[in-house]
């Protein structure tokens, strides 16, 4: 059986790579790659102008994504097998129609005689037929059917959640993104003012020539990082592009409207009932839906398999007719054969012969209608068919050992799908505090080596410290600096999951 990825999961996959986005620090940092691209449409999607939203993004991609298409078609084929199976329960009819010429020596087929010539025959039939009792199979096929499109239609819903997860995910790193390389090229404007003061109190003798050696090399470094994030900037904005089915026509307009986020520290500290959010969540998601749906089409199934240790009966009707070129009616004419006949009178024990002239229509064979030999060949059957089955080879109940393991197999799956989600909504809580308070200790951090770092750059334009110890302060305030984002973007994430779990729309 096909393995189903819960949404679930997929969320905490979400959930790890927007935790795993790389931050830029002065050690070079390793490249993201980005997740693999949808399939091209039969025609190029044609992306709206003007900056895209996340509202935006999320609806063009739930019209547009392959996956949520291939849903909908599977649900689709699971409509039609539920009106077949429905079409079922209605009585079958068919007519049947055949020629056939035989040669040489055979049977006629509507005589039964033996004749040595060539025949043409032909067969007519029609054959009505309804089942009265198959063991409730017809019934329980329906309901397991029916089941199994109410779960497809949930999984359309849980595959436009999982697109919807994985867009806002994509979005906030393109967010991100861009705010690093701003952040980066403030460095670098630094740098270079740093450089030109640098250089003014070389000239005058206040500082040695390495330390001018010193700052620019740091600026080389925040140079690369510059590239690095935008290296990051380009691929997270081709993740979204792809997750989005965009072509390579429309990257060169491809924007996207930055939402104003606000601090961490700013929102009440994170408090969540986890077993009323897991209440509703389970109430409401559509993955824990289909899964129990699934639970019930595999106990029909069961049921449907146990029919087959009852009798089946049928009730068949059939007409049928045929013709056969040989066939002939025979036919009085209209002239006459004389024929004599001589009899023997008894006269007085003599035997007198006695001569008498009579006269005998002609008879004549002729072949048969078409039509008049339908009619006369016009017959009708109705059958009743009883079927008990004794013993065919355990097949029956091998069926039905298999239908109640699929039974037991499906109720673990809807159990495992409800611990994944519950286990999803502690881990996503759980790193939603965790990124809230990391946030407020990295603010901390960073005001803290703001100042660090002022003092420092005072003391290094006087003389008082050389370039590689103001480049170490310098370079731990650009890391806690990155913390703080990272801390900022990776609540912002969380949090939207946790109201997503709660019934709250998806928006930034």
């Amino acid at each position: 059986m096909k393995r189903r990825t819960t949404s679930s999961a997929l969320r905490r996959r979400v959930l790890a790579g927007l935790a795993g986005t790389v931050l830029l620090a002065p050690a070079a940092q390793a490249q993201t790659t980005a997740a693999p691209p949808a399939t091209a449409l039969g025609s190029a999607a044609q992306a709206p102008t003007g900056p895209w939203t996340l509202q935006s993004a999320v609806d063009y991609a739930l019209a547009h994504n392959l996956n949520v298409r291939l849903s909908e078609l599977q649900a689709k084929n699971n409509q039609q097998v539920l009106r077949q199976s429905r079409a079922a329960l209605l009585p079958s009819a068919n007519l049947s129609a055949s020629q056939s010429w035989q040669y040489g020596t055979s049977v006629n087929p509507l005589t039964y005689e033996f004749q040595s010539n060539t025949v043409r025959a032909n067969n007519l039939a029609g054959v009505a037929q309804v089942t009265l009792f198959q063991g409730f199979q017809l019934r329980n096929t329906i309901r397991r059917n029916d089941l199994d499109y109410q779960a497809s239609l949930a999984d359309i819903e849980k595959a436009r959640n999982d697109l919807s997860l994985n867009v806002a995910s994509a979005f906030l790193q393109l967010v991100l993104a861009q705010e690093l390389v701003r952040a980066n090229q403030t460095r670098v404007e630094s740098d270079n003012a740093q450089i030109a003061r640098t250089r003014i109190l070389l000239k005058a003798g206040s500082i040695p020539e390495s330390t001018l050696l010193d700052s620019q090399s740091q600026l080389a470094t925040d140079e690369l990082n510059v590239v690095t994030a935008q290296n990051q900037a380009t691929l997270a904005r081709l993740s979204l592009m792809q997750l989005l089915n965009l072509d390579a026509s429309a990257a060169k307009t491809f924007e996207i409207e930055v939402p104003q986020f606000p601090d961490p520290d700013e929102d009440a500290p994170l408090a969540l009932d986890l077993d009323q959010t897991y209440q509703s969540a389970a109430g409401r998601l559509p993955e824990i839906k289909a899964a129990e749906l699934r639970v019930q089409s595999a106990r029909r199934g069961t049921d449907l398999a146990r029919g087959g240790y009852y009798p089946r009966l049928a009730l068949s009707g059939q007409v049928f007719s045929g013709y056969s070129s040989v066939r002939t009616v025979t036919q009085v004419g209209n002239d006459s054969t004389a024929r004599r006949t001589t009899f023997f009178v008894n006269n007085a024990g003599t035997l007198t012969p006695l001569s008498v002239l009579t006269y005998q229509r002609n008879i004549i064979s002729l072949p048969q209608g078409f039509w008049d030999q339908l009619n006369q060949n016009l017959g009708q059957q109705i059958q009743f068919q009883l079927n008990i089955p004794v013993f065919n080879g355990l097949q029956v109940r091998t069926g039905v050992q298999r239908a109640i393991i699929n039974e037991q197999a499906q109720s673990v799956r809807a159990e495992q799908a409800r611990l994944t989600l519950r286990q999803s909504i502690e881990q996503a809580y759980a790193d939603a505090r965790a990124a809230q308070l990391q946030y407020a200790a990295a603010k901390r951090q960073v005001t803290a080596l703001t100042l660090t770092q002022r003092n420092s750059e005072i003391r290094f334009n006087n003389g008082l410290l050389n370039g590689t110890e103001f480049n170490i302060t310098k370079n731990n305030l650009t890391f806690a600096e990155s913390n703080r984002i990272q801390a900022k973007y990776s609540y912002i994430f969380r949090r939207k999951v946790l109201d997503f779990y709660q019934g709250k729309p998806l928006s930034l």
